[in-house]
């Protein structure tokens, strides 16, 4: 089984941060990555479709054989992770907005949270920041970054008015720490930078995402330790922006329609 892929799934192109990671410290792994861009944003459905998106995305990476998948998508994680694991038997690796870290790192115990409605309003997202009490905690539904993004736009005008719209009132709360707290954001980094100042730091889960991951295959004995393998990635996409992708995999992949 070590040698068979590691699925992913995402609402959309964001979700290729976190795969580009996940390659980087785990070489050798062969991988899967659905990128379901029909249904974006995720943010915006109902739990109840969020559910069943979820479990169509899972069944099509069981059925091509994934060891593992790895729910790309906070607000996919927040919302539908228990229920993946529940009823299917292959590990999981969810992601969610990195609170943790952001409350241990910072000096104002101020923090500012940018994601979207779906993960802001989930159960799991409230009972992760109810457990830092003595962190002051702002979020931000970043409404319209995804269909931005999605569409290819990572800079300019119109990514950054929106990008002001939201983080200036947790540069005026006095924030040190920004929390990315979904997949496409990191895509913007750098118009992000451009707005806050170098006393905030930006924090994403990708890095410790990775290397969870990494303990999970360790622990359940199907990584993949091969050094002779030349690792194969495939990519599937639902809705027509494929060049976008390919522009972010530097052309090295053909992406596959998914239905």
């Amino acid at each position: 089984m070590s040698s068979f892929p590691i699925g992913f799934f995402d609402s959309g192109i964001g979700g290729i941060s976190l795969w580009k990671a996940i390659k980087k410290i785990l070489p050798n792994e062969n991988s899967i990555y659905l990128s379901d861009s029909k249904n974006c944003p995720y943010g915006l459905k109902s739990k109840d479709k969020l559910d069943e998106i979820c479990i169509k995305n899972t069944e099509f990476l069981i059925d091509k054989g994934c060891k593992m998948i790895i729910v790309a998508c906070n607000t996919a994680t927040t919302n539908s992770i228990s229920i993946l694991r529940n009823k299917y038997k292959i590990p999981f690796i969810g992601i969610e907005p990195a609170i943790k870290p952001a409350a241990l790192r910072s000096k104002t115990k101020k923090i500012g949270i940018l994601a979207t409605k779906g993960t802001l309003t989930s159960d799991l997202f409230s009972q992760t920041s109810s457990d830092y009490s003595d962190i002051n905690i702002i979020t931000k539904d970043g409404e319209g970054l995804v269909k931005l993004i999605e569409n290819g736009n990572f800079s300019g005008n119109e990514i950054e008015t929106l990008l002001n719209k939201y983080l200036d009132p947790m540069i005026n709360y006095g924030i040190d720490q920004l929390v990315l707290g979904c997949t496409h954001y990191p895509l913007v980094k750098k118009a992000i930078k451009k707005i806050i100042n170098d006393s905030i730091s930006i924090v994403d889960c990708n890095a410790a995402v990775a290397i969870q991951t990494k303990k999970v295959l360790n622990e359940n004995e199907i990584l993949n330790d091969n050094v002779k393998n030349d690792p194969s990635h495939t990519f599937y996409n639902s809705g027509n922006n494929n060049f976008i992708i390919k522009k972010l995999l530097d052309n090295k992949y053909e992406i596959n329609n998914f239905e």
